[in-house]
């Protein structure tokens, strides 16, 4: 329903995760029985979990554990991994700046030029460990180097940006035409972000195997105060979700919907499902990670921009192991570790086997869901407080 926010301009209300809870069904499951798989394509993933494409968060190193744990990885292949050889220092570095010197230092290491050969390389390194390698590129530079990075081995290619469009119109040259390019692309693309119906499918109409939903939400980023554009998570998926299906109805091909940015636990994770995701990407969480080359710092892919910083580097606590978050045992009781431990749980507590399933869930508007009854735990800031 539009709400009337002055004579000439109505709105519609939007929902992020914390506004909303799931509903437990008339059953309960074991959760040993909950299947998490889902598909990209013809490839089949155990964990419907994706490490966002942010210097901090993944390495060659860290792509391959987490491949090795079920879950899939997205190397930036424009950061600092395909522009230099030392690029762990080079994050080391990152993270021992002052606050005030980050961005602008940021800027000048990011500003030295991308070698294509390092770029291949990192690819092979992890293709070589027997994982599903999974790397970014920029719309601008997709053309570029796509073709090197699919010969050394590239398995899932990520066309990203802060907001991708199917429709890119500009005056001063040529623009990558999704619809064309992508059918030429021997392995799955996912391409993103959106936030809106319509723009999701569009994007599916490209051929995508995949979309990200998400504009601004992410720890790191600041479009939403930059730009003022964003749409909150809970509605942006329930759209996009919304497109997937009538994209099924005109075409019979199912493209996955994967929410990017805004969960930090693993109630945060289970609501995106819930809400129509078929797997989350996400960073600072697994930032937090003792293996994450962002030695306990954490920076979006728009932070270093030349002209127009959107992003700001961010320190989170390094809190575990990479498995430990990922699949436990979880420690602590702020649902920040065993995400995918915690997903199982509430789709068990819920009564689905499968993530298709659980997309099925009554939501209800719960605005007390994050206070209610919770007086002890936030004056003491102890578990969820």
């Amino acid at each position: 329903m539009d709400v009337e926010i002055g004579r000439g301009k109505k709105a519609r209300q939007a929902y992020g995760f914390d506004d909303v809870a799931i509903v437990p069904g008339r059953r309960t499951r074991d959760p040993e029985d909950v299947d998490l798989t889902w598909r990209l394509g013809d490839i089949a993933l155990e964990l419907p979990l994706l490490a966002s494409a942010m210097d901090g968060v993944v390495s060659p190193r860290t792509a391959i554990a987490l491949g090795k744990l079920g879950g899939l990885a997205v190397l930036n292949l424009e950061g600092l991994f395909s522009r230099y050889e030392d690029a762990e220092d080079r994050c080391a570095e990152i993270a021992g700046l002052p606050t005030g010197e980050a961005t602008a230092r940021m800027q000048e290491l990011y500003s030295a030029p991308i070698d294509p050969e390092l770029m291949v390389a990192r690819i092979k390194e992890m293709k070589a460990a027997g994982i599903v390698t999974a790397a970014s590129l920029t719309p601008q530079r997709v053309e570029q180097y796509a073709d090197a990075v699919l010969a050394a081995g590239l398995d899932v290619l990520v066309i990203q940006g802060t907001v991708v469009s199917a429709e890119h119109v500009s005056t001063h040259g040529t623009t990558l035409d999704l619809k064309s390019f992508i059918p030429t692309i021997d392995v799955p693309v996912i391409v993103g972000g959106c936030a809106s119906y319509q723009s999701a499918l569009h994007l599916m109409r490209t051929g995508a195997a995949a979309v990200l939903v998400g504009v601004g939400p992410g720890a790191a980023c600041t479009t939403r105060g930059v730009l003022g554009v964003g749409v909150p998570q809970a509605t942006a998926i329930s759209d996009v979700a919304g497109a997937r299906a009538q994209h099924l109805l005109e075409t019979g091909e199912r493209v996955a919907v994967i929410a990017d940015g805004g969960m930090r636990t693993g109630g945060d994770i289970a609501k995106a499902i819930a809400c129509g995701a078929d797997a989350v990407m996400i960073g600072s969480p697994l930032a937090r990670a003792h293996e994450a080359p962002g030695k306990g710092f954490h920076w979006g892919m728009a932070t270093f921009h030349p002209s127009l910083p959107r992003g700001a580097r961010v320190q989170v606590d390094m809190a575990g192991t990479l498995e430990e978050i990922v699949l436990g045992p979880a420690h602590e009781n702020d649902g920040t570790f065993n995400l995918m431990g915690a997903l199982r749980t509430s789709m068990a507590t819920c009564g689905y086997q499968t993530i298709s399933e659980f997309q099925k869930a009554e939501i209800v508007l719960a605005p007390a869901i994050q206070t209610e009854g919770k007086h002890h735990q936030r004056a003491q800031r102890v578990g969820m407080g």
